[in-house]
């Protein structure tokens, strides 16, 4: 892995860009012949040189997902919440794909997306790497990628992506508890002092007081256990 991050201060972090339409990668080839979306939503290190990457994938049955993932030798692939039209999967891999070579050079792969063939994947670089070594040494092993931009900024952005953490919660509540715990929070229920009280809230929803308790609790209670992957 290259480091010494030359000329750079040591608080900043380089965000880079590429584009990529190569079908030979999965993530590509996926979109282009079935007509989904494949959204990166987490990325983390395991033992044997892999990596567990979380993909949030939608336009496609669950199903078929884990059929074309068999397909690949390098790749192991596993259901975490499935949508009506998709899920969330973990797929360990340890190469052919273009995440998994940021990840070994020191990059920190933030963005990844592919719709109809083709893909944007944006990474950011630690101060304490050089970038432009990371990014040299990344285009030679990926031919067919391209770099779009290159830029500086002064902090890391979060790991997981909104959509795909809406799409976890989406799945574990039932609409009536996500319309409850939404309401509530808008009105002002989560706020201190509050500015909402919990009879207030159950009238905007025209349901009683028990209902709203009985429904807020059971909202909260699963998404602590999102939360700590009970």
């Amino acid at each position: 892995m290259p480091e010494g991050a030359s000329g750079r201060s040591q608080d900043i972090v380089v965000e880079v860009e590429f584009s990529i339409d190569d079908p030979t990668y999965p993530f590509i080839s996926a979109t282009e012949n079935e007509g989904c979306v494949i959204e990166l939503a987490d990325m983390v290190p395991r033992m044997d040189d892999q990596y567990a990457e979380f993909f949030n994938i939608t336009g496609i049955n669950s199903t078929r997902v884990l059929e074309l993932v068999a397909s690949y030798e390098t790749i192991d692939a596993t259901l975490l919440y499935e949508y009506e039209d998709g899920g969330l999967f973990e797929f360990l891999t340890s190469g052919n794909c273009p995440a998994f070579s940021l990840a070994e050079l020191g990059a920190l792969p933030r963005e990844a997306i592919s719709l109809n063939g083709e893909g944007r994947i944006v990474a950011e670089i630690p101060p304490k790497y050089d970038a432009s070594t990371v990014i040299e040494e990344f285009l030679a092993e990926n031919t067919t990628v391209e770099l779009v931009s290159k830029q500086e900024k002064e902090s890391f952005s979060p790991i997981l992506t909104h959509s795909a953490t809406e799409q976890i919660i989406r799945t574990q509540l039932t609409e009536r508890q996500w319309e409850v715990i939404r309401t509530a929070f808008n009105a002002g229920y989560y706020e201190w002092p509050r500015e909402c009280t919990g009879e207030e809230v159950a009238e905007k929803l025209d349901i009683t007081s028990p209902t709203f308790s009985e429904h807020i609790h059971a909202a909260e209670r699963k998404l602590l256990a999102v939360l700590f992957n009970r």
